[in-house]
């Protein structure tokens, strides 16, 4: 746990190892300080419940205590919702949130509310997209928001989430023409610093130079300085927490990143997606590190929308067309490549890799196959799991079970 310890993080000195705050759990990057969840379920093996969803959505829950969080878009009636479950029983206590009924850019794959939540205990906030960033109790009762930030324009639409990180809530406001970092107080939603980066439209007639960044930033210590990785369309830039100052920068993505990036052993590591791109580089510099720190460079990987995560000196990740990768830190090299396959027609996959602390990676492909396989060099598929429904969003693990957000259900697994 002693990568919560950070300066920044100090919001979430309360953190029960149960929960699971943001989109990528509590450190940001995938992992699970959790051992021994379950191997196996189906539609109805090991189900604790499912409840109906009111629409689909591509977001994934987030946990805090016996709540469970969801974003929720009802495309009908123009809502953007959060909703708030009962974490042992699936019961709805409250929903709260907005109408939005002004067109807004995106592609038929991606309803609104697709960034997930962020909760500290004692606030959740949620990025709306076009229809602002909002901050409510955790009874539901609206405590600030920001609905002054413009829109999101672009054709496959938004995808970001709010990250909370001591006092402040970080946000990549993007993609699009406008695409900015902010950082706000979390308590009231003051505006303290926000950096432009180059963007650009894309929508119907303009011209297809499609380009902008779905990561989310992660805050780590390096040699004592804390530091906010962010990637961008051409770049991985770091930018100074308390006041955004551009620490340093490193050339080599590509136009479209989908990947948040990761960090171990003061190197940062990040992933471009369609025509990807990918790097390692040295964190602590200064200035254009592109040639001093860069430590290698891939010109071309496999199409990836989800995020990877690290174990012992090895990265692993489920790749868009449903093929489980694993690469080596030091070199970028491949170790082996695995497609997995369950029963579903597709096995097409836009989720991101969960990694327990006892060393499995757990996955879910858009079919509802989920895979749980050994983060290890030699390739070990442990178990292969249908829910028979589709899912876009990613596994969130809490108190030894799972919980997934599926296009008809939000499902809690675990053990019976």
């Amino acid at each position: 746990m002693k990568r919560l310890l950070f300066p920044l993080l100090v919001g979430l000195s309360s953190l029960q190892a149960a929960d699971w705050p943001m989109w990528r759990g509590p450190q940001g990057d995938g992992t699970s300080v959790e051992k021994g969840l379950p191997l196996k379920w189906s539609a109805s093996e090991n189900v604790r419940w499912k409840v109906a969803l009111p629409d689909r959505g591509n977001s994934t829950p987030v946990v805090w205590g016996n709540q469970v969080f969801i974003t929720q878009a009802v495309e009908k009636t123009g809502q953007r919702l959060l909703i708030c479950y009962d974490q042992k029983t699936g019961k709805q206590l409250w929903d709260a949130g907005t109408l939005y009924r002004e067109e807004e850019l995106t592609h038929a794959t991606n309803p609104a509310c697709s960034g997930s939540p962020a909760v500290d205990g004692e606030r959740v906030i949620v990025f709306f997209a076009s229809a602002g960033l909002y901050c409510y109790d955790l009874q539901g009762q609206e405590l600030w928001k920001r609905t002054d930030l413009g829109k999101i324009h672009h054709i496959w639409g938004a995808g970001t989430s709010p990250v909370i990180a001591g006092e402040r809530v970080f946000l990549n406001f993007g993609p699009g023409e406008r695409t900015v970092l902010y950082a706000f107080d979390k308590k009231t939603g003051k505006t303290l610093w926000q950096h432009a980066e180059k963007g650009g439209a894309s929508g119907a007639g303009e011209p297809k130079k499609w380009l902008g960044s779905w990561a989310d930033p992660l805050i780590r210590t390096v040699k004592g300085r804390e530091e906010l990785f962010q990637a961008y369309p051409g770049r991985v830039v770091a930018f100074e927490p308390a006041s955004g100052k551009e620490l340093w920068t490193c050339a080599g993505l590509n136009a479209l990143v989908y990947n948040s990036p990761l960090y171990a052993e003061e190197t940062v590591f990040a992933f471009g997606g369609y025509n990807g791109m990918g790097l390692a580089v040295k964190a602590g510099g200064q200035g254009d590190v592109t040639e001093s720190q860069r430590l290698w460079h891939l010109p071309k990987v496999s199409q990836r929308i989800g995020s990877g995560v690290l174990h012992e000196g090895h990265h692993y990740i489920l790749t868009d067309g449903g093929i489980a990768e694993c690469r080596e830190l030091k070199t970028g090299k491949l170790v082996w490549n695995e497609r997995l396959k369950g029963p579903a027609p597709t096995g097409q996959n836009w989720s991101s890799l969960v990694l327990t602390a006892d060393g499995l990676c757990y996955a879910v492909n858009q079919g509802g196959d989920a895979f749980v396989f050994r983060a290890s060099p030699t390739f070990e598929l442990l178990a292969t799991n249908s829910l028979g429904e589709k899912v876009i969003g990613s596994i969130a693990v809490s108190d030894g079970k799972l919980f997934i957000r599926g296009y008809k259900h939000l499902w809690c697994l675990g053990e019976n």
